[in-house]
């Protein structure tokens, strides 16, 4: 590591070996080599002493709603990239909606490009969006470097980004499929919706039973067996339903190319404890109950469910209006995914390593990001410096969020982010940030 211009050093280093003590050497952005602890330090490398704290690659978020252009008094590049480098999150892969105007054509992606380029604290890709009137703009974006294509089977909740029907579906999936791209999909089924009670009002309850499993089940049926009859390439958005894990199982034993999110949320809330009236808790599909949450978790640990996302989805306070038909449905949760996830993982006897193949070697490889997701040589140089055993109790008011709303206020969360580097610069520690250094990335064939 004799052209090593940075050396950092930490008795917990999670690798795709596992985790050991060890000295990463960084030379141009790129981590060279990775060394026995002890490896003396060539002349000229700065050294970071790291101690007993643990060295994660940086967590790679592939579903982030930064609403930016547009909407950004929801949130916005700056605001959004801040909360993730503070959760240690260096590369985030932004929706095509809920932004003005939607990733729906070349022209509206290089307006997206251009409002995040000076913003961007962390690398950001951008999501395409399959809508029922635009397959001919579906291979231009591809070639113009989304990372794969964003579509629903039911109403979106925004008018400017309309659902695909069956037929419709079809014909973006075979259009997707002939130059090998992805769709991700958000699956719940429109007429299992419609026939649930759909009552209104406070109760959480009456919200749940509004979006029923079965809702979800169905339309990852369908989802699966078109892209068994295509040979295409899908990702079930979101996950929430327990239900539908056997089929995914089936279908990924019987070759289908189908991948699987969840998200933190799904993984450490429950209908049980949301309070009547509590919006904060509102998303679609929704929290539900604890015994659906334990098989959500099996499923990660036998590799049914690929990762963990965020599904950051923020709004502005007087959307969150006790009304849980009428409230916006979105979880803010992109600073605190990291710490969530790992106080209920390692209540459950998961690991770092498990958590970092979640939330970065996965993530990463799902959008083919061969240089993310890992701390091994030749990657790009981006790490989470992490207190493992540190707690702290979540105040809105601290969040870098444009919007101080989340469900996790005033939980007390496990692991504290103590710093986050980007191609081996500093770019947050102790609550401050540099510069915006992130880089806009482009799929790479």
């Amino acid at each position: 590591m004799s052209d090593a211009e940075l050396i950092l050093r930490s008795t917990r280093v999670i690798t795709p070996e596992g985790s050991r003590p060890a000295a990463v050497a960084v030379a141009g952005g790129r981590i060279t080599a990775v060394l026995p602890y002890d490896t003396p330090v060539p002349a000229g490398a700065r050294i970071e002493e790291l101690g007993d704290h643990v060295l994660l690659p940086g967590l790679v978020d592939t579903h982030v709603h930064v609403n930016d252009p547009g909407r950004t008094h929801w949130e916005g590049f700056w605001t959004a990239t801040r909360a993730a480098a503070a959760g240690g999150i260096t590369t985030l892969v932004d929706m095509p909606l809920n932004s003005l105007p939607p990733t729906t054509t070349v022209d509206h992606l290089r307006v997206k490009r251009e409002v995040a380029a000076d913003k961007a604290h962390i690398d950001v890709g951008f999501w395409g969006g399959a809508l029922p009137d635009n397959v001919k703009d579906l291979r231009p974006l591809h070639e113009s470097g989304v990372f794969g294509f964003k579509a629903f089977l039911s109403p979106s909740g925004v008018d400017e980004f309309p659902h695909l029907d069956h037929d419709r579906l079809a014909r973006s999936l075979t259009e997707i499929a002939g130059f090998d791209g992805l769709l991700i999909v958000h699956a719940e089924d429109p007429g299992h919706l419609d026939a649930a009670p759909q009552r209104g009002g406070p109760r959480y309850a009456d919200f749940l039973a509004s979006r029923p499993r079965h809702a979800e089940d169905t339309a990852v049926a369908e989802l699966v067996a078109q892209a068994k009859r295509l040979h295409a390439r899908v990702h079930v958005l979101h996950l929430s339903s327990s239900d539908a894990l056997p089929l995914i199982a089936a279908a990924k034993a019987d070759g289908v190319r189908v991948t699987v999110e969840t998200c933190p949320h799904y993984l450490t809330l429950t209908a049980e404890e949301v309070p009547d009236g509590a919006s904060e808790f509102k998303c679609c599909p929704p929290i539900r109950e604890s015994a659906n949450q334990d098989l959500l978790w099996q499923a990660l640990a036998d590799g049914t469910i690929d990762c963990v996302v965020t599904d950051h989805s923020p709004s502005t306070a007087d959307l969150k209006t006790d009304d849980f038909a009428t409230a916006w449905g979105g979880i803010s949760g992109l600073q605190l995914s990291l710490p969530a996830v790992w106080t209920q993982a390692r209540r459950r006897g998961h690991g770092l390593e498990d958590v970092v193949r979640w939330m970065s070697t996965r993530t990463a490889a799902l959008v083919g990001l061969s240089r993310k997701g890992a701390i091994e040589a030749g990657r790009d140089a981006d790490f989470a410096v992490l207190a493992p055993d540190e707690t702290f109790t979540v105040d809105p008011a601290s969040l870098q969020h444009r919007n101080h709303v989340t469900a996790y206020a005033g939980k007390t969360l496990y692991g504290v982010v103590k710093s986050t580097w980007l191609r081996g610069e500093r770019i947050h520690a102790d609550g401050e940030f540099t510069a915006p250094k992130g880089r806009l990335l482009t799929r790479t064939p």
